[in-house]
């Protein structure tokens, strides 16, 4: 079949250019979902406590993944600045999974334990009183509000669900855990459970 052939026909390009997606992405992409490095969780990697679960929930409600990115690339100048580079396995707990698109503020993947939760609570109430050329919002009235945890159990066992679909090494939330989940969080603020989040983002990487 001739080029000429193919390109003055419409409807076979279509059907060809189709077919050679098809083909690659079931080459690609297809293996990615039976390799453990993928489907199973790195090193030191573990389900989210019950106030790191609230915290995240409260991330990406206020839309931080907007301006921080939570992938660090393999290139020098990533991996110098933010730490080691992302791997697969660090975000097997995470649906939807927080990589980001955009760095308005720096990469957070590695952000666990760079600061003190103090210098979190302030960067947080107003980010100019630790970063004096800060462009980012100050979001203090999540030192005011507090969580319920009534729904709290409900998204572990939405986790669970989802977890367990796509990862079967995976530990999931029992029911212990979800029982005892609204007491974990109830009467904290969302500022204690973004925090929480934040500090535990990246430490397993410092056991690789």
């Amino acid at each position: 079949m001739s080029h000429e052939v193919v390109e003055k026909n419409v409807g076979l390009l279509a059907i060809l250019v189709i077919l050679v997606i098809s083909v690659g992405g079931l080459v690609e992409i297809v293996p990615l979902f039976f390799l453990t490095d993928t489907t199973a969780p790195a090193p030191g990697v573990s389900r989210y406590s019950a106030l790191r679960l609230e915290g995240r929930d409260i991330y990406i409600r206020e839309g931080c993944y907007n301006c921080h990115s939570q992938m660090i690339r393999p290139f020098r100048a990533e991996t110098e600045r933010y730490g080691h580079y992302s791997v697969a396995g660090e975000s097997v707990y995470d649906h939807p999974f927080q990589w980001g698109s955009k760095r308005t503020g720096p990469d957070l993947a590695r952000v666990g334990g760079r600061y003190s939760d103090d210098w979190h609570f302030v960067h947080l109430n107003n980010p100019r009183d630790v970063v004096p050329e800060s462009n980012m919002p100050a979001y203090s009235w999540l030192g005011h509000n507090t969580l319920s945890g009534a729904d709290t159990a409900a998204k572990m066992k939405a986790l669970n669900i989802a977890i367990g679909a796509t990862c079967p090494s995976c530990e999931l939330y029992t029911d212990e855990d979800m029982a005892n989940a609204q007491k974990a969080v109830e009467g904290k603020t969302e500022a204690q459970a973004l925090v929480a989040y934040l500090q535990g983002l990246g430490l397993a990487s410092k056991q690789w």
